[in-house]
């Protein structure tokens, strides 16, 4: 974890101000401990992806919570995706699951 300050200063193009409205806007949901942010690994992380959003592909301050909310989405089916995988390779006999692969993989084509 890393407070608010660190996370400024490990970012040359990020300033506090924009950070606590991305804050206030919930694009970025630190901890609030002892009367200040302390940021884990998936924050900073966000702070990163928001940062290269705006910096790097120009996506705009009216369009970053229509981006966000589909990259959430979309990040959030990966990983029902995976459980989904995970549980299927977990009771699916052998035969079935070459087979769903074999399947699959001629339907992604």
């Amino acid at each position: 974890m890393i407070s608010i300050d660190a996370l400024v200063a490990t970012y040359s193009r990020l300033e506090r101000p924009v950070l606590e409205h991305w804050i206030a806007e919930d694009w970025v949901c630190p901890d609030w401990r002892d009367g200040e942010y302390t940021f884990e690994d998936i924050d900073v992380a966000r702070v990163r992806l928001i940062l290269e959003l705006r910096d790097q592909l120009d996506v705009n301050e009216a369009a970053l919570p229509v981006v966000l909310l589909l990259l959430d989405q979309l990040y959030d089916l990966r990983r029902q995706t995976r459980a989904l995988v995970d549980a299927f390779v977990h009771v699916a006999p052998s035969d079935v699951q070459r087979s769903v692969a074999s399947e699959f993989t001629r339907r992604a084509v």
